[in-house]
């Protein structure tokens, strides 16, 4: 099988404690998850396995922004999500390097309108290895979404979070159900 590390929406307005929308700063903080998540890129590094990094945002006249999105639609009022500016750059502490894949998504959905599903098929990949935030949007949908693709869906539990704890073990439950939960640390066994 060949695999793929997704690495999603670790950027500053949604993961910075500054960043515009910070809905996952705190619990990113305090329970390390970008840390994880660097785990998880050097095993993927590590085994040779398609490294895929995701980011939201939207051009800066904001014209592809989804206007009646209650979650984008005030992004321009607020200059929140702007491609190019410091908002939609990586958090400094990821390790996401010059030559690494970058997708940019113009929706919640990694695969809605991008070519992420291309790319995994170029490269015949069987099993999606997700981490990122938040997990009750953005890993949910994809997970969903690549299920139904026929993809074989992991995620990293430690390397996601959401606005809560709640949230994010309400949906680690649900997507037990149609993926396979891992620990960066354990991937290696």
């Amino acid at each position: 099988m060949l695999n793929a590390l997704i690495v999603i929406d670790f950027i500053n307005d949604i993961v910075h404690p500054q960043g515009k929308i910070p809905s996952c700063a705190l619990q990113v903080s305090q329970k390390q998850v970008i840390e994880n998540a660097n785990v998880a890129i050097r095993w993927a590094r590590e085994h040779h396995h398609l490294l895929v990094f995701i980011k939201v945002g939207f051009h800066p006249s904001y014209q592809d922004q989804p206007k009646r999105s209650p979650m984008f639609g005030k992004a321009n009022e607020i200059g929140a999500l702007q491609l190019d500016a410091w908002g939609t750059q990586f958090h400094d502490d990821l390790d996401v390097q010059n030559s690494d894949l970058v997708v940019v998504k113009p929706r919640v959905n990694p695969f809605f309108n991008t070519s992420l599903d291309s790319i995994l098929r170029a490269n015949q990949i069987d099993s999606v290895f997700l981490c990122g935030v938040s997990t009750g949007w953005a890993i949910e949908s994809a997970a969903r979404d690549a299920h139904d693709r026929d993809y074989s869906v992991h995620i990293v539990a430690d390397a996601c979070t959401a606005h809560s704890e709640d949230e994010h073990q309400t949906s680690l439950q649900l997507l037990e159900r149609i993926a396979t939960l891992h620990q960066a640390s354990l991937l290696n066994e």
